[in-house]
This record gives C-alpha cells, structure tokens and sequence, in this order.
C-alpha cells in the first residue's frame, strides 16, 4: 500500500489516543504553545537548520527585503511549528497560521493573502495537502505577488488582477514526496528536519520542566529522552505523564525510579516502545513465525487500521531496527524476537539485525 492512498483521518484519530504518537492530540496545543521558544537562540536541535534559517533571516534583514519563501519537512512532532513561529519573531512582524486542508478552495487563500501586511508570514502546515485551485493561485501569490480573483461564472467571468504586499510563506509538510514540483521549486529555502538525539531531547526536558515548575532530576530526564522516539513532542507528553505519576503516588520529584515506575504505568517501556507497538512485534513474531506478512493482514491481528500500523508504529520500529519492510510483507528482526524475551526460529523469516537501538 502506498502512503499517498491512505486515508488520513482514521490514522490520525488513532494516533491521538497513542502516548508515543508524534501527531498533536486534541487539547495539546495549548500546552505546546506554553513551551515553544522564542528565537533561534532558544530552539534545541537541528543545528544545520538553524544555521542556514539564520543566514537567511539575517541577509533579509540587512537588505530591507521579506526572506525567501521557507519550506520545512520531516516527520511530526520534530519543531516545524515552532520555527515558523519563530521566522515571524525574529522578522518582528506577524503570522498567520492556517493549513493545507483549510484551503479546499481558491477564494479561502485569496481572503488570506488580501488580509496580509507587508512583511507578514503566512504559515501553511500539513501544504502538501492544499487544494489544487488554491495550489494554482499559490503559484501567482508566491512568486509576483498578486492573484486572479474571478469574478462571475461562464462566458461572462471576468478575471480581476488582485495585488498582495509582499509576504513570506513558510510551509510544513510531513510527506516532502508529495509536494508537486511546481510547488516545490518556488521555495527558496528548504530545511530537513532529523530526529533528536538523547543529548538534545535532555536540553528540551531540561527547559519545559523549568517552565512547568517540575522537579525532574537528570537521571529522570536521561531515562525521558532514551524512551521519547527522537521527537520533543512524545518527550514533553511523556514530561507531563511523569508529572502526574510523581505528584500523585510520590513526593512531587521526578527522580528516575519514579520517572521508571510513571512509565510503565504508561506503557512505555525501556526502548519507548508502547502498548501498540508490542502488540505488532508480538503478532508478528508469535502468530505469523517473524513473517513476512502483509501490513493489512498484521493490523487485522491487533485490532487496528493498516494506516494505525503503517504509520503510527512501523516508523519507529524500523528506525529501531525490530522490523523490516520487504517486498514480500513484513518481517521481524533479531532484535525484535531478544526484544520479546524469544529466541528466532531455527530458520527465520526475518533479517538477523543484532546491533543496539538507534536511540541507546
């Protein structure tokens, strides 16, 4: 299955009761707004990117000129949200947020853009998912600086040239693939974002439990960061799960057999693999011998949606090195089966992948 013919809703609706999903769930994006940096100075991680973001904020500004168009990509969770947030504040001007499947038509940009200062970013999440009429007009807006408004309908339309103050539009998307190349060529800017390491992750703990008022030691913030996937997202969910664990069954400190004991209540265990995605390993080694085995045929044995598996869980197992796509189906490696206390089969189906996680 390719992940372009994948409905989105059911994944993303399973995704927000899952503790180790990437994607925002309902309510969180207060809290995240609480906990964004402000600057570049204060952004943790990604170090390339915010090299180069900061070359290009700074020629703007020395030459009096809105910034090249920014595009960022990479998985959830990792920041885009943030930095486009920032881009506005340290040009000193205004954003407006809105997102790809808001844009279902080309008068929702048109009132967008017509509403823009100058100077101003317009922040696009999830772009790839923009509406081809509104993608079109995107094109015009982006590089001249206008649109064609229609006015009227059949022979008597009349197409009525809208000049737009110049602006900087800032998209996010998770899935740079499928951008189209007329889209894509107009940025001037691209920044992959990469997934943390422990080392970063402990610096985001550090600040959010300093601005949460929580008392997190750092052996508590190690054991954190070693089960959050590489995202600060999961790192400051699972922050505030510990949270609650220490201010209700210890004295209020967050210190590591108590961040230990909060998160296996949680159900994350020591390599961050949570409830579901023990389940896949454990289907796929016990029910299906390590496979191979369809993707459809392994979420009908959790009990999930394919588009839950594909894209909730199988990332991160195989950044972690528990399982392995081929073209025959999927397929558990020897790191899964010593995951599981289990030892492979005298002939195994999987690929012998003995080397560490990723993340120890």
């Amino acid at each position: 299955m390719h992940d372009d013919d994948l409905d989105d809703a059911p994944a993303t609706a399973a995704a927000d009761e899952a503790p180790l999903s990437a994607v925002a769930q309902h309510g969180e994006r207060e809290v995240e707004t609480a906990l964004r940096p402000r600057t570049l100075a204060d952004f943790v991680g990604q170090p390339r990117v915010r090299e180069q973001l900061q070359l290009v904020l700074e020629s703007a500004r020395r030459r009096g000129v809105p910034p090249d168009h920014v595009l960022l990509s990479g998985p959830p969770g990792l920041g885009k949200t943030s930095l486009a947030m920032i881009v506005a504040s340290e040009l000193d001007r205004a954003i407006r947020i809105t997102s790809g499947p808001a844009l279902e038509k080309a008068g929702d940009l048109a009132a967008m853009l017509s509403n823009l200062a100058e100077g101003d970013v317009l922040f696009i999440d999830e772009i790839h998912r923009i509406a081809r009429p509104a993608e079109e007009m995107l094109y015009l807006a982006m590089e001249d600086f206008r649109v064609d408004v229609v006015v009227g309908k059949g022979p008597g339309a009349t197409s009525i040239p809208l000049e737009i103050p110049p602006f900087t539009l800032v998209g996010a998307t998770t899935r740079s693939g499928a951008l189209t190349g007329p889209l894509r060529d107009r940025f001037g800017f691209t920044g992959q974002m990469e997934f943390y390491s422990s080392g970063e992750l402990e610096q985001v703990l550090a600040r959010s439990a300093a601005i949460l008022d929580i008392a997190l030691d750092a052996e508590g913030r190690a054991e954190v960061a070693r089960r959050s996937r590489g995202t600060p997202r999961i790192a400051n969910r699972l922050l505030r799960r510990v949270r609650d664990y220490a201010e209700v069954r210890a004295d209020g400190r967050a210190t590591l057999p108590v961040v230990r004991a909060a998160l296996e209540v949680y159900d994350v265990d020591e390599l961050g693999l949570d409830r579901l995605d023990r389940a896949v390993l454990g289907a796929l080694v016990r029910s299906f011998g390590g496979g191979p085995v369809g993707v459809s045929t392994l979420a009908v044995a959790v009990g999930e949606e394919p588009g839950t598996v594909e894209e909730v869980c199988e990332p991160y197992l195989v950044r972690a090195g528990m399982l392995a796509r081929t073209p025959r189906g999927r397929v558990a490696t020897g790191l899964a089966w010593e995951h599981l206390g289990l030892g492979p089969p005298a002939e195994p189906g999987g690929v012998d992948v003995t080397s560490a996680s990723l993340f120890d």
